[in-house]
């Protein structure tokens, strides 16, 4: 039987919410100072970014008794992603690294020295780590999720702010050009 992890809602609502604020004046504000570039293409550039962000928020990390993966839905080409995966016998070692953040990540070592990166934005994350911890026998109790959930839900607030700011810059961008 077969476990599901899908990016955190809080992830993905935050990330999507942050895109849409910061992309939505772009096309009025480019209508109101008479840009080069139509508003249209503006809207069609938009469109196919806010797609690939869902593309990429849409990665799901599956378990079982044999193997992990890490893998996408069918409607995200291979050519922006990249799935994976490995069996749970060939995991030799977890290997800690510090990001350029100083956060922590870690990857899964097999036997030929390959990494593969431990998913950390996953809802239900203690659960996938428990599982890893069972079907390896790696000590995980040192593992945390790389970003916790109160910095998404000030990103999150932050968005928040910057979409008031958005509805007041849209209404005077629109008002100036009427």
């Amino acid at each position: 039987m077969s476990t599901i992890f899908h990016i955190s809602p809080l992830i993905r609502i935050t990330l999507s919410l942050l895109y849409i604020s910061l992309m939505i004046p772009l096309p009025f504000l480019a209508t109101f100072a008479r840009a080069e570039v139509p508003a249209w293409l503006m809207w069609v550039g938009i469109g196919l970014g806010f797609t690939a962000l869902q593309g990429a928020l849409s990665q799901r990390v599956v378990v079982d008794d044999r193997s992990i993966q890490v893998n996408y839905p069918a409607w995200v080409p291979s050519l922006f992603v990249k799935s994976w995966s490995l069996a749970w016998s060939d995991v030799k070692e977890l290997k800690m690294r510090t990001t350029g953040q100083g956060g922590l990540v870690y990857y899964f070592i097999n036997g030929n020295g390959e990494g593969f990166l431990l998913p950390m934005r996953v809802a239900g994350f203690n659960r996938l780590v428990g599982l890893i911890q069972q079907y390896t026998s790696i000590d995980t109790t040192d593992i945390y999720p790389l970003s916790q959930p109160w910095m998404y839900f000030a990103l999150l607030l932050l968005t928040g702010l910057l979409l008031l700011t958005d509805t007041w810059t849209i209404w005077t961008a629109i008002d100036l050009s009427i």
